[in-house]
């Protein structure tokens, strides 16, 4: 009668799925076509050149300035051509394509004097790493509308092994700086580009909308501090997909801004689709949601992805004082391989940016649902430590099959938790069997690209 039972949930859960997908598309199934910009100059056209010694911040400074004028004219594009084209942090504008030819590299300058100051994202109030301002990222738009970051496999290198070396020398006095950020922008189109070692994070879109990331590689070695791949932060209608991502701390964190900053500022992380994406993660996880997630997140589907050689494989944290709220996610048709602990929900994970933040302001996590999911070579099944004052609930397991690494492996771990599971080795603790079927999980409803309440089976 339990197998019957459970049959019945999945073909609920399926054919929901299947009419979701009729009539309503997810992200990534909006796959929008750059069209060709009708004006274009290349860099060296002001001056760049590309001998990976000469600094070229003034040339690209310059060259997007003269491109600005085309804005109303259509658009245009800044051509870079094979080389090594040093520089410091410069803006991007509107209606630009920035192309990278294959073999040319944008080399960021390891002179912390080549990139700029700004002050912190109000969302966080105050640098990630340390209070006050921190460093500009390399490549930025700020409210821009109508921007592309392609080109024929070329390649962004932050340099970032002496930013690396600065963060575990305690030596910086701001916050490090990131390969690309998009501020309070629209139309956002980065693809067919490799980063290669980000002082930090490698794509940073924040308080965005309508963000598509779509074949490009990431990269910064196991022993760099805190990289992490794409932060979706603070943004809706966002599509990642067909990517590989192989970095010191997470691949993909989705966030939505820290403590009380992140709750005054209240713009949630929310629309997102991520598929077809190959992730790997040293010390941190290959997805992770939060902690800084303040302004919530919600409304996210993951499918077909392959998470493999990695600490954590999926990570949902937060803390007390977070508020905010982690719920309506979807995680289906997941391959591990060799990942320390499969599936983790931490209720004391992070830090907070003051002494100003509400202790009493205690996050949400529910209606998390995981499903078709295979590993191989775990270490620990799952741990999920919810918070006693702010349980989680609607954990919803399906059909997962993980092979463990040794008789000895431990399963799971639960605390303050509360869901329902079908279908899984190893056996879920009890805490994951305690929830009736019909209440738990809820599917994704999208009209027009843009999510909807779930709709509960």
């Amino acid at each position: 009668m339990v197998v019957q039972v459970a049959l019945l949930v999945l073909l609920a859960l399926c054919n929901a799925i299947k009419v979701n997908g009729e009539g309503n598309y997810l992200q990534c199934d909006h796959n929008p076509t750059s069209q060709p910009r009708p004006h274009s100059v290349s860099i060296l056209e002001f001056g760049a050149v590309g001998d990976g010694k000469t600094l070229n911040t003034i040339a690209f400074q310059n060259a997007i300035f003269y491109l600005k004028s085309f804005a109303d004219k259509g658009g245009a594009q800044l051509y870079v051509p094979p080389g090594r084209w040093l520089t410091g942090s410069f803006n991007l504008t509107s209606h630009l394509t920035l192309f990278l030819e294959k073999g040319a590299v944008i080399l960021g300058s390891q002179d912390p004097s080549h990139w700029d100051i700004v002050e912190p994202l109000p969302s966080y109030g105050r640098g990630i790493e340390l209070p006050g301002r921190r460093y500009q990222s390399l490549v930025n738009g700020y409210m821009l509308r109508d921007v592309v970051i392609t080109g024929d496999n070329g390649t962004i290198d932050g340099q970032g092994s002496v930013w690396w070396e600065w963060f575990t020398s305690h030596s910086l006095n701001y916050t490090r700086p990131h390969l690309v950020e998009f501020v309070s922008s629209k139309d956002v189109h980065v693809s067919n580009i490799t980063f290669l070692n980000a002082p930090a994070y490698n794509i940073h879109p924040v308080y965005c909308s309508n963000v598509h990331i779509h074949n490009v590689s990431v990269y910064a070695p196991p022993g760099s501090p805190y990289t992490v791949g794409i932060v979706p932060d603070s943004s809706d209608n966002v599509c990642i997909e067909d990517c590989n991502i192989s970095t010191g701390h997470d691949a993909i964190a989705l966030k939505s801004g820290w403590d009380e900053y992140g709750i005054a500022y209240g713009r949630p992380t929310t629309n997102v689709h991520i598929r077809s994406v190959h992730l790997e993660s040293s010390t941190g996880s290959c997805l992770a949601f939060g902690s800084e997630m303040s302004g919530g997140i919600s409304n996210v589907q993951v499918e077909h992805v392959h998470l493999y050689n990695s600490f954590t494989g999926i990570q949902f944290r937060t803390t007390k004082g977070r508020g905010g709220y982690l719920r309506e996610i979807i995680i289906s048709d997941a391959n591990m391989l060799n990942i320390n602990t499969a599936f983790s929900a931490i209720g004391d994970y992070g830090s907070h940016p003051d002494d100003k933040f509400n202790p009493d302001a205690f996050p949400s996590l529910e209606k998390i649902t995981l499903h078709d999911i295979i590993g191989k070579n775990i270490i620990m099944a799952g741990n999920f430590s919810g918070i006693q004052q702010a349980p989680f609930t609607s954990m919803c397991l399906f059909n997962i099959s993980l092979s463990m690494s040794s008789a000895f492996s431990s399963c799971w771990s639960c605390s303050n938790v509360s869901g329902y599971s079908e279908l899984v080795f190893p056996e879920p603790c009890a805490d994951l069997k305690n929830s009736n079927a019909s209440s738990c999980f809820s599917i994704l409803m999208r009209s027009n690209g843009r999510g909807g309440t779930g709709a509960i089976l």
